[in-house]
């Protein structure tokens, strides 16, 4: 089916940042440069409104161009920015997005690719393994550097211009249907992780955002903790006497914490003060972790809890 000048233009005014025009016309790396980079920054997007006519007369087949077989294409100076521009763009995409992924792995190949993916624009291509040879084999010099992104890109591209060809004329272009598949895979391999690394960085703010309010109560509490801590260091906390219970009531905190220390120390409630010395002394000789060394974790434990029930059945008195 003949193109339309008219469309194109459309397609070009609605949708030109993504490429639509590039898709109407056949020109899928173009179109995939486009939808990955909104236009090639702006930039290349305006520029393509001088070169829709004869784009789409080269889809209608009225400039056929001859027999190209054996020649290289002239050296463009604008696609070498391009493919070093691209390039860098790529490899700080994959340094953000991968950042779990080893560097001399991920920053030569995205480097690399989007060097190739520039390189396949209009009717030329270059040797794909060729440019991801010298992306990788940059990297390896270039590592550490502060501008290796650069350097390597830099280093791919002219591996690009150097091994520069026309694509094979006559080819048959796939479906419509098979070409939008095809590029949508690209968009999401290139989305995907910068997509998760967003959200991974949401949920972390998510999780700020929900800690604010426990924050501010515990910032309100904190003179009534200062005061209650306060209160335990001088001793009045836990020295007053336990309140009377009634028949079936509920033990209270602090008769619960006299009662465990007795347990702790091996004797019945209410013992005297020199069956409290005594039975201290008595177990923590025993568990002393010194001689317990075989078990260390279980001594420690045990001689923290002798040392805690004494300063709450001692510590009173004294």
């Amino acid at each position: 089916m003949a193109k339309r000048l008219l469309v194109a233009y459309g397609l070009w005014a609605l949708g030109g940042p993504l490429g639509l025009h590039h898709v109407y016309l056949g020109r899928d790396s173009h179109a995939l440069l486009w939808m990955l980079t909104l236009g090639g920054f702006g930039a290349g997007w305006l520029w393509d409104f001088w070169h829709l006519p004869g784009w789409v007369a080269t889809a209608n087949r009225v400039r056929v161009p001859g027999d190209r077989a054996g020649t290289v294409p002239a050296l463009s100076p604008l696609r070498l920015v391009g493919q070093v521009t691209v390039g860098m763009y790529f490899g700080l995409v994959a340094a953000l997005g991968l950042p779990w992924v080893p560097a001399l792995l991920a920053q030569p190949l995205a480097v690399g690719l989007g060097v190739q993916l520039v390189s396949s624009v209009g009717d030329q291509t270059a040797e794909a393994p060729s440019i991801l040879a010298t992306a990788f084999l940059a990297s390896l010099l270039f590592q550490g550097r502060v501008l290796a992104v650069l350097l390597v890109s830099l280093a791919a591209s002219l591996a690009a211009q150097r091994h520069r060809r026309y694509k094979p004329c006559g080819t048959p272009q796939p479906r419509l249907a098979a070409r939008l598949y095809h590029l949508g895979l690209a968009c999401l391999a290139f989305m995907a992780p910068l997509a998760c690394r967003g959200l991974c960085g949401a949920a972390g703010v998510l999780g700020t955002l929900l800690a604010i309010p426990r924050a501010a109560t515990e910032l309100l509490l904190l003179p009534l903790h200062t005061v209650r801590l306060l209160a335990e260091t001088l001793g009045f906390a836990g020295g007053s006497l336990p309140p009377e219970h009634g028949t079936g009531s509920e033990v209270s905190g602090w008769g619960q914490r006299q009662h465990r220390a007795y347990e702790v120390l091996g004797l019945p409630a209410g013992s005297s003060t020199e069956d409290v010395h005594r039975s201290y002394r008595e177990l923590v000789k025993v568990w002393h972790p010194d001689h317990n060394r075989h078990r260390a974790k279980e001594a420690e434990q045990r001689f923290i809890e002798l040392q805690e029930a004494y300063e709450e059945l001692a510590g009173p008195r004294r």
